[in-house]
Protein backbone atom coordinates (compact mmCIF):
# COMPACT_ATOMS: atom_id res chain seq x y z
CA UNK A 1 0.00 0.00 0.00
CA UNK A 2 2.75 2.44 0.88
CA UNK A 3 4.60 1.41 -2.27
CA UNK A 4 1.56 2.43 -4.34
CA UNK A 5 1.34 5.76 -2.51
CA UNK A 6 5.05 6.37 -3.08
CA UNK A 7 4.57 5.81 -6.82
CA UNK A 8 1.60 8.17 -6.90
CA UNK A 9 3.45 10.85 -4.99
CA UNK A 10 6.47 10.47 -7.28
CA UNK A 11 4.25 10.78 -10.36
CA UNK A 12 2.57 13.89 -8.92
CA UNK A 13 5.95 15.44 -8.14
CA UNK A 14 7.12 14.79 -11.70
CA UNK A 15 3.90 16.25 -13.12
CA UNK A 16 4.29 19.33 -10.92
CA UNK A 17 7.93 19.73 -11.98
CA UNK A 18 7.01 19.58 -15.68
CA UNK A 19 4.18 22.07 -15.18
CA UNK A 20 6.50 24.47 -13.35
CA UNK A 21 9.11 24.12 -16.10
CA UNK A 22 6.46 24.83 -18.75
CA UNK A 23 5.26 27.86 -16.78
CA UNK A 24 8.81 29.21 -16.49
CA UNK A 25 9.39 28.76 -20.21
CA UNK A 26 6.14 30.50 -21.17
CA UNK A 27 6.68 33.35 -18.73
CA UNK A 28 10.18 33.82 -20.15
CA UNK A 29 8.71 34.17 -23.64
CA UNK A 30 6.15 36.69 -22.40
CA UNK A 31 8.90 38.61 -20.65
CA UNK A 32 10.90 38.78 -23.89
CA UNK A 33 7.85 40.02 -25.83
CA UNK A 34 7.11 42.60 -23.16
CA UNK A 35 10.70 43.83 -23.17
CA UNK A 36 10.66 44.13 -26.96
CA UNK A 37 7.43 46.13 -26.83
CA UNK A 38 8.85 48.41 -24.12
CA UNK A 39 12.05 49.05 -26.09
CA UNK A 40 10.04 49.74 -29.23
CA UNK A 41 7.80 52.16 -27.36
CA UNK A 42 10.82 54.02 -25.98
CA UNK A 43 12.37 54.30 -29.44
CA UNK A 44 9.12 55.58 -30.93
CA UNK A 45 8.73 58.05 -28.06
CA UNK A 46 12.27 59.35 -28.63
CA UNK A 47 11.69 59.75 -32.35
CA UNK A 48 8.42 61.52 -31.67
CA UNK A 49 10.08 63.95 -29.27
CA UNK A 50 12.90 64.73 -31.71
CA UNK A 51 10.57 65.38 -34.64
CA UNK A 52 8.18 67.39 -32.46
CA UNK A 53 10.90 69.85 -31.50
CA UNK A 54 11.75 70.54 -35.13
CA UNK A 55 8.13 71.35 -35.89
CA UNK A 56 7.98 73.79 -32.99
CA UNK A 57 11.06 75.61 -34.25
CA UNK A 58 9.66 76.06 -37.74
CA UNK A 59 6.35 77.32 -36.34
CA UNK A 60 8.16 79.83 -34.16
CA UNK A 61 10.16 81.06 -37.17
CA UNK A 62 6.99 81.40 -39.23
CA UNK A 63 5.32 83.39 -36.46
CA UNK A 64 8.32 85.72 -36.25
CA UNK A 65 8.32 86.33 -40.00
CA UNK A 66 4.59 87.00 -40.07
CA UNK A 67 4.91 89.37 -37.12
CA UNK A 68 7.73 91.30 -38.82
CA UNK A 69 5.65 91.63 -41.97
CA UNK A 70 2.63 92.77 -40.00
CA UNK A 71 0.45 89.93 -41.25
CA UNK A 72 0.04 88.11 -37.92
CA UNK A 73 -3.43 88.24 -36.40
CA UNK A 74 -5.09 86.14 -33.68
CA UNK A 75 -6.78 83.77 -36.15
CA UNK A 76 -3.52 82.92 -37.92
CA UNK A 77 -1.68 82.59 -34.60
CA UNK A 78 -4.23 80.12 -33.19
CA UNK A 79 -4.18 78.08 -36.40
CA UNK A 80 -0.39 77.79 -36.34
CA UNK A 81 -0.03 77.08 -32.62
CA UNK A 82 -3.06 74.80 -32.22
CA UNK A 83 -2.02 71.19 -31.60
CA UNK A 84 -3.13 68.50 -34.01
CA UNK A 85 -5.91 66.31 -32.73
CA UNK A 86 -4.56 63.17 -34.30
CA UNK A 87 -1.66 61.52 -32.56
CA UNK A 88 0.56 58.51 -32.93
CA UNK A 89 -0.33 56.78 -29.64
CA UNK A 90 -3.93 55.69 -30.38
CA UNK A 91 -2.75 54.14 -33.64
CA UNK A 92 0.07 52.31 -31.81
CA UNK A 93 -2.30 51.14 -29.09
CA UNK A 94 -4.73 49.75 -31.65
CA UNK A 95 -1.93 47.85 -33.37
CA UNK A 96 -0.68 46.38 -30.09
CA UNK A 97 -4.20 45.26 -29.15
CA UNK A 98 -4.65 43.59 -32.53
CA UNK A 99 -1.24 41.91 -32.19
CA UNK A 100 -2.13 40.64 -28.71
CA UNK A 101 -5.46 39.29 -29.91
CA UNK A 102 -3.80 37.52 -32.83
CA UNK A 103 -1.22 35.88 -30.56
CA UNK A 104 -3.90 34.83 -28.09
CA UNK A 105 -6.07 33.42 -30.85
CA UNK A 106 -3.16 31.42 -32.24
CA UNK A 107 -2.32 29.89 -28.84
CA UNK A 108 -5.97 29.16 -28.12
CA UNK A 109 -6.52 27.46 -31.48
CA UNK A 110 -3.37 25.37 -31.04
CA UNK A 111 -4.61 24.15 -27.67
CA UNK A 112 -8.18 23.57 -28.84
CA UNK A 113 -7.38 21.61 -31.97
CA UNK A 114 -4.50 19.51 -30.73
CA UNK A 115 -5.35 16.08 -29.42
CA UNK A 116 -4.48 15.17 -25.81
CA UNK A 117 -1.85 12.67 -27.00
CA UNK A 118 -0.02 15.41 -28.92
CA UNK A 119 0.00 17.60 -25.83
CA UNK A 120 1.48 14.78 -23.74
CA UNK A 121 4.12 14.09 -26.39
CA UNK A 122 5.08 17.75 -26.50
CA UNK A 123 5.34 17.95 -22.71
CA UNK A 124 7.39 14.73 -22.51
CA UNK A 125 9.66 15.84 -25.36
CA UNK A 126 10.53 19.10 -23.60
Amino acid sequence: MSNNQDKKSEELEQALATQLELLKRESGELLKVGAAIAVGALVVYGIFKVTGKKKDRTTDKALEVLEKEGLLNEDIKTRLTKSNKSSFWPNLTQRLVILGLALGKEKLFNEMFSSPTEVKEIEEGN
